[in-house]
């Protein structure tokens, strides 16, 4: 009788176990086929981990550059990249509660789709320190009040509401049909209409900066 040249796969132990598990928010995940439309709060930073997240920075280890300390997202900002979320999205108010450790850069990309790169096709409301609530352009998309401008820029309206360095900011953006209003701790600064991209995914940005994130919340439209 022929013995099989087959060989069963090794066991493995604890610790290989625990080093997979901790890999598995980094794997691509599937992407769903139609965007999500809250119809109740949705936390989606749970304060524990990055379930619900893809972490994206080429040419490095995302943990480099994400992490959660005490219960917060910490971003070193290096390299370039961002956490998107895994499912795309329309029709909602999304707050996040960030903090800048010194004068720096970040960003909220809004209806996200298409390949994952450094700058993906987005709507971005501006995090930049001093900056928070202009708008971007990012890999064709528009809006009313950004055509005819030559830069991708559409600058806030009027001055800024952010705290000074250290202290929570409170961004709300809210995305309903073609339009985006964006509120820096409370007050309307920006609005973009007849936007050409109208769901997809959210993503915070790697941009060079350390910050921190303490909040972020979806809910449905009043």
């Amino acid at each position: 009788m022929k013995t099989s040249s087959h060989r069963m796969p090794p066991r493995l132990g604890p610790s290989t176990l625990l080093a997979l598990s901790l890999l598995t928010p980094l794997a691509q995940p599937a992407r769903a086929a139609e965007p999500i439309q809250p119809r109740e709060k949705i936390e989606l930073f749970n304060g524990r981990d990055f379930t619900g997240w893809y972490l994206f920075t080429p040419g490095g280890d995302p943990t480099n550059t994400w992490s959660i300390r005490n219960g917060v997202i910490h971003c070193t900002g290096r390299p370039a990249g961002y956490i998107r979320t895994v499912d795309a999205y329309c029709d909602y108010k999304l707050t996040v509660e960030w903090r800048f450790l010194n004068p720096g850069n970040t960003g909220v990309l809004l209806h996200m789709s298409g390949p994952d790169q450094v700058w993906p096709r987005s709507i971005e409301a501006q995090g930049m320190y001093g900056n928070q609530g202009d708008f971007w352009v990012i890999g064709g998309t528009d809006f009313k009040e950004h055509r005819g401008r030559k830069e991708r820029r559409v600058p806030k309206q009027g001055p800024s509401h952010e705290k000074p360095v250290g202290e929570w900011n409170t961004y709300e953006i809210i995305c309903k049909g073609d339009t985006i209003r964006v509120y820096v701790n409370g007050h309307l600064v920006n609005q973009a209409t007849e936007c050409t991209v109208t769901s997809g995914h959210i993503c915070i940005q790697s941009e060079g900066s350390e910050f921190e994130v303490r909040r972020v919340t979806l809910e449905p439209l009043e």
